[in-house]
């Protein structure tokens, strides 16, 4: 395998890999790798066709959940099928909304999330491709 995974650090690796799989359509392609002590130090899923690791988090080592510090530095951005359906159904689930659905300047239709465990996600739909300068022009408009 070459290139990049993401690398989700949860509170509990069986519980978003349930959630992701009810919301994201995620499936599990791997079997968990789990400590002893019962802690899961690698799981892998797959949504939309991409692949994405996730572990239990790991204080001794540094490695926290969003959860846990309250913040997130990564956003992700899941471009699916049917927006309004999947950002409908991250709600129902218990997601909370950081920026309503709405049709974007830059060509999709878009909107944000945090999830149960603290991660942001951006779910969009590509409603149609913008040219460059047009994206650029609407962007200065909006920060004139």
């Amino acid at each position: 395998m070459r290139g990049i995974l993401a690398y989700l650090q949860v509170k509990n690796t069986g519980e978003a890999i349930a959630w992701y799989e009810r919301v994201f359509g995620a499936r599990e392609v791997r079997a968990r790798l789990v400590a002893p002590d019962g802690t899961c130090m690698n799981a892998e899923i797959e949504i939309e066709g991409t692949r994405l690791m996730l572990a239990d988090e790991m204080p001794r080592i540094g490695s926290a959940s969003p959860a846990t510090l309250g913040a997130t530095s990564v956003v992700l951005d899941l471009h699916v099928e049917h927006v309004d359906e999947t950002f409908a159904r991250a709600l129902a689930a218990g997601a909370e909304q950081v920026y309503p659905l709405g049709d974007q300047f830059y060509g999709d239709r878009a909107g944000r999330v945090r999830d149960p465990f603290g991660h942001h996600w951006i779910i969009a739909t590509r409603l149609r491709e913008v040219p460059e300068a047009e994206m650029l022009a609407a962007f200065r408009a909006m920060f004139g």
